[in-house]
């Protein structure tokens, strides 16, 4: 039984589904639910005229703050206790660094993340955070993938673009 579940979140509806997925397990188990939010900002650091990264940064920032009110509306709604927490990846701890350390931080016994389930030139260009979580986490990991919940003919069209 699950005591304490880290969902790893970043505004992306398989984040959603994973953030849906992890509130229904923690209102079954009784669990304590921490939506994790990392703000990336390692691709910031190119130069360009004119471009001023804190605007990304803070709109980053924003989006965390926003969905942070629209998941704890959805946990009081369903009587589960806990709350988002925000943190920001750096250029020593990339994202899935920043979401196994707020797991051991938490003490969390499961992580629940939403995977892409991106493959060949795509995987390879932009790796897969929940790959690297899966690798080397030290708790259980469930990972919802992007076509959960969806219906056959959906992901069928999603892939067919």
């Amino acid at each position: 039984m699950y005591t304490r579940i880290l969902v790893a979140v970043d505004g992306s509806q398989t984040s959603r589904r994973a953030f849906d997925a992890a509130l229904a397990l923690a209102r079954s188990t009784g669990a304590v639910l921490q939506p994790f939010y990392v703000v990336e900002t390692t691709p910031m650091y190119f130069e360009a005229p004119g471009y001023d990264p804190s605007v990304l940064r803070n709109r980053l920032i924003e989006e965390g703050k926003e969905l942070g009110v629209e998941f704890a509306r959805e946990m009081d709604a369903q009587g589960v206790k806990g709350e988002i927490v925000v943190a920001e990846a750096s250029s020593l701890d990339d994202v899935s660094t920043a979401v196994l350390k707020a797991a051991a931080d938490f003490n969390a016994d499961l992580l629940v993340m939403g995977t892409h389930g991106r493959r060949g030139f795509q995987r390879l260009i932009l790796g897969s955070v929940a790959e690297r979580c899966v690798r080397q986490a030290r708790l259980p990991v469930l990972l919802i993938p992007s076509a959960a919940g969806k219906s056959s003919a959906d992901a069928e069209t999603q892939a067919e673009a």
